[in-house]
């Protein structure tokens, strides 16, 4: 049997080289740090048609519903499609407290991205507000969460791409 180099023989094992780490490992908060600061808000005595409007002008599918400081639900395109305009409701007329998904399911930034992976799939649901200590600090939304999920495999590849080519850590 041929003796493999020196060089070689350090890293014939590729779990040397490659970094064991499960996809989705990182956690809300680096994805909040990727995100521009700040959350858009409405209240519960606002009318669907003014969360609406935030919405538009926001370029956002959903925004976290607050009752004072509290986070009381979401709101999002998806609830206004289905409780609004399918029972012929006037978004004028309705209010967000009646029409938001609550109690709101949320995260906190220590949470790992396949966690909120988990509760999305599991729960139907694409955002969750993330509470820091009871204060709302952001929202991740599906799209959020694939973007982590992708990156994450992006680094995996390059590692496994570098081991390919012999680019081994000296």
């Amino acid at each position: 049997m041929e003796k493999l180099p020196e060089l070689h023989r350090n890293f014939d094992d590729i779990a040397s080289f490659v970094k064991k780490q499960e996809c989705g490992s990182r956690t809300v908060r680096e994805i909040l740090a990727k995100k521009l600061p700040g959350t858009w808000t409405i209240r519960t005595e606002a009318s669907v048609y003014e969360a609406l409007h935030v919405m538009a002008d926001h370029n956002v599918g959903a925004l976290v519903v607050l009752e004072g400081d509290r986070v009381a639900g979401v709101i999002s395109e998806r609830d206004y499609a289905r409780k609004v305009i399918l029972i012929g409701k006037a978004s004028r007329e309705t209010f967000v407290r009646e029409i938001m998904s609550a109690p709101a399911i949320s995260v906190e930034p220590g949470n790992t991205v396949a966690q909120c992976m988990e509760l999305m799939t599991g729960k139907f649901i694409r955002h969750l507000p993330v509470i820091d200590s009871g204060i709302l600090v952001g929202c991740v939304s599906i799209g959020d969460v694939v973007k982590a999920l992708i990156a994450d495999q992006e680094q995996r590849i390059g590692q496994f791409e570098d081991y390919i080519r012999g680019n081994y850590p000296t």
